[in-house]
């Protein structure tokens, strides 16, 4: 098996999964109880986070579990709306969003706010000069993902940042971190809220958390005894938090390093099938080497996936939480619609080997050959 989908889901490591069996086993105690077994439960939910905060370089209060991102950026962007709505009611996105973070904003514009989408400049930055046009006094929350999910665009948060509050320092800048967590460096303090999953860093699903700054309020989602976390009530997910934490540990360490291991293999990608006729790379020089994104002229991106899968070889079509068959990033930076609806994504991890790219150049040649020949002879 060849997989190339790391950027949807990636599988558990041995380590984190050790760690999240031993807190299964040895730790049964609800960490909310004040017997010895909730008392040591909640020594190891206590270590876990501040293992997460140190590694983020945050405050332990600022940490807010989740399910994962979906959940985080709906707890960011309708608790924004719900704590400062006598302040504003205006919210603006970028057109390179997560698509969660576009159905949230389609909920909030039917209970009154105004949301505004930024544009990007052709090689996938947010315009600055847009984005310091549509900030206003009644701009409560500017959302935009440190790295896009399809084309993997990095946004220069710090300086988005530094615009946002010159504009209105009341306004509230959050990120979707879930595909640059674990891929590139990032700053929380870039920031006021960040949201990320654990599946996407080799953790299990059901998991991830919110990084919310201490001067900012939210309304919580989910209401409860608040023992735990009144912005987020219920009994703490203990093996989860624990193989969280181990995960966060392990995808931070040697970045650096493996980022450049990673642009080696997609440099090497991108050298091979430039030279194939009928193949557009969907890339900027902003694009992290993660994420790999191209399209064909004469084969449908389904067709071909399934070709692959019948090799063992896993791509994906755009994000894997799309429900359309156009892709709204390379629409978006492209402004080609052709191009946008025939879409596939290879994304990377510096778990991936130079013998699994070269079996997958000669399997993508050979099912390219075929169901281009094909589809030359049915014209």
């Amino acid at each position: 098996m060849i997989y190339l989908d790391y950027s949807a889901t990636t599988p558990v490591s041995y380590d984190v999964l050790e760690s999240y069996n031993k807190a299964t086993r040895d730790y049964m105690g609800n960490a909310n109880s004040i017997h010895s077994l909730g008392v040591k439960s909640k020594v190891l939910l206590n270590s876990a986070t501040k293992q997460i905060c140190e590694l983020f370089n945050i405050q332990e209060e600022e940490l807010i579990y989740t399910s994962g991102a979906t959940e985080s950026n709906n707890m960011a962007l309708k608790g924004i709306a719900l704590a400062y709505k006598n302040r504003g009611n205006h919210i603006i996105v970028s057109k390179l969003e997560h698509p969660s973070i576009y159905s949230i904003c389609s909920f909030l514009e039917t209970q009154g706010f105004e949301i505004s989408y930024v544009n990007n400049d052709n090689e996938g930055l947010i315009d600055f000069d847009d984005l310091k046009s549509l900030i206003r006094p009644e701009t409560i929350l500017v959302s935009i993902c440190a790295v896009n999910s399809e084309v993997g665009i990095r946004q220069p948060l710090k300086t988005i940042r530094q615009i946002i509050k010159k504009e209105n320092p009341n306004t509230i800048f959050h990120s979707d971190m879930t595909q640059a967590i674990g891929k590139v460096a990032v700053n929380m303090h870039d920031v006021d809220m960040a949201s990320m999953s654990a599946h996407k860093i080799f953790g299990p699903k059901g998991i991830g958390f919110l990084y919310k700054n201490n001067k900012v309020n939210i309304v919580p989602l989910v209401h409860g005894t608040g023992k735990f976390n009144d912005l987020r009530s219920g009994t703490p997910a203990l093996p989860l938090i624990v193989a969280l934490s181990k995960a966060c540990r392990i995808a931070l360490t040697d970045l650096e390093k493996r980022e450049a291991l990673v642009k080696r293999l997609n440099d090497r990608i991108c050298g091979e099938l430039e030279k194939i006729d009928g193949i557009v790379l969907n890339k900027t020089k902003y694009s992290i080497p993660h994420i790999l994104n191209i399209s064909f002229n004469n084969i449908r991106p389904e067709t071909f996936i399934h070709a692959l899968e019948d090799d063992e070889v896993y791509v994906s079509t755009n994000t894997a939480c799309s429900s359309g068959d156009l892709s709204t990033s390379v629409m978006a930076i492209f402004n080609d619609k052709k191009r946008a609806v025939s879409t596939i994504r290879i994304s990377l991890s510096y778990v991936t080997t130079n013998e699994e790219i070269t079996k997958f150049l000669n399997l993508f040649k050979a099912r390219y050959n075929e169901l281009n020949s094909l589809m030359k002879g049915n014209e």
